[in-house]
């Protein structure tokens, strides 16, 4: 009976054969670059393709120091190492310890003469880009139906504004077909007047995004109307697309980073922008408030019913100041009035008639002064200080009283 052996046991005894095998311990293989990739460890995954086969390969972290260049996707180079069995997965795959360039694969000769004529032509000129929307409210997104990437874009999109609007066109993003699935799928969302676009997929290697490397795709992203951002692969990838496009994203998340606004920053930026609006227009308030009011009090001043006041109030002053002045003038000529009159009682005839005094004129009138002008017999007329009396003159006596 046949002896039954372990999946282990088959795997080592593999292992053993291709150890024992001279020409796969020190062995140099050519091919093209695919699918690489570099591990946090420090280890490069990738794999080697010709025209018919592909070879899976890993240089350890130890071995990257004679690497004098970055390995890329579709590079031919040359790798010397042993091809050993991997027990624990049961592949076998090369260990490579060198890595040297020979010459570009076919694929990546393919996109340096793509991308030269492309830029020649001026289809990755900036003054052809589009400036994306600061803030979209409808985003169209081109990629597959399901996968990574619409499922990162609706996450982030949904994170940072609820209320952006996305639409999706599905289209194949590898593949026999997939350049004119993207290239219908652009055109379809530029004629719904969106605010931009998104053109992408996740990462893959230069066969998976050999899509976003064709002409057609190109072109159709340069005649759209509507800003485009490709986000194709991971960040160290590059197509062709992403040349061409108004802006390029690293990955699909990135993409919706820059395509949706942050809708609770813009809300935190418009409350203080509405603060400093409010607290600059209540100071514009009260700047006015009191112009009004400094207006409004020159208006009372030169109202004319103010005027009017006024006038009248300086009338009543001018009134008064002439009513006292008059009064005062009349004051000053009653005193003066009444020296006058104490002067004029002071020298009066009348005044004189006290005392047994009386004033002695003819029946002309005329006063008599002197006994000559009087003769005996003659009618006198003598006024008293009460009355009047008719005398006659019965004699004449001549008296000098400056000779007593």
């Amino acid at each position: 009976m046949a002896s039954i052996y372990t999946v282990r046991q088959v795997n080592t005894y593999i292992k053993n054969m291709f150890t024992q095998d001279f020409a796969l311990n020190k062995i140099k293989i050519k091919g093209e670059v695919s699918n690489c990739k570099y591990h946090t460890s420090g280890h490069i995954y990738f794999t080697l393709k010709d025209e018919n086969s592909t070879l899976a390969c890993v240089m350890f972290y130890q071995n990257r120091k004679g690497l004098k260049f970055r390995l890329q996707e579709g590079q031919q180079v040359v790798c010397s190492g042993m091809v050993n069995v991997y027990e624990r997965d049961g592949r076998y795959q090369l260990y490579a310890n060198q890595i040297e360039q020979d010459g570009a694969g076919d694929l990546y000769q393919k996109f340096q003469e793509l991308k030269l004529r492309l830029e020649e032509m001026g289809m990755f000129a900036e003054e052809y880009k589009q400036p994306i929307p600061h803030y979209a409210m409808s985003i169209g997104i081109v990629t597959a139906a399901t996968g990574a990437a619409i499922h990162d874009i609706i996450q982030i999109a949904s994170r940072r504004n609820p209320y952006v609007q996305l639409y999706l066109q599905p289209a194949l993003v590898q593949g026999i077909g997939a350049a004119e699935s993207i290239v219908h799928g652009i055109q379809i969302l530029d004629r719904m007047n969106l605010d931009c676009i998104i053109v992408g997929r996740g990462g893959g290697s230069i066969e998976d995004l050999w899509a976003f490397n064709e002409e057609i795709v190109a072109r159709a992203i340069f005649e759209c109307e509507t800003p485009i951002i490709s986000a194709v692969g991971h960040e160290v990838d590059f197509t062709i697309a992403d040349f061409v496009a108004d802006l390029r994203a690293p990955t699909p998340s990135a993409a919706a980073e820059l395509a949706v606004f942050d809708y609770r920053l813009l809300d935190g930026m418009l409350g203080e922008i509405k603060q400093r609006m409010e607290i600059s227009m209540n100071q514009r308030l009260q700047l006015e408030k009191h112009r009004l009011e400094r207006e409004l009090l020159r208006l009372r001043l030169l109202h004319p019913g103010n005027q009017l006041l006024q006038k009248k109030q300086y009338l009543l002053k001018l009134q008064g100041d002439l009513q006292r002045n008059i009064e005062h003038s009349l004051e000053i000529n009653r005193h003066r009035l009444e020296l006058i009159a104490r002067r004029l009682q002071g020298v009066s005839p009348l005044n004189k008639l006290t005392g047994g005094y009386a004033y002695i004129s003819n029946q002309d009138g005329n006063p008599i002064e002197s006994m000559d002008q009087v003769k005996v017999g003659e009618i006198l007329s003598l006024r008293l200080k009460d009355g009047r009396v008719q005398t006659k003159v019965l004699k004449k006596e001549q008296i000098r009283y400056d000779d007593r």
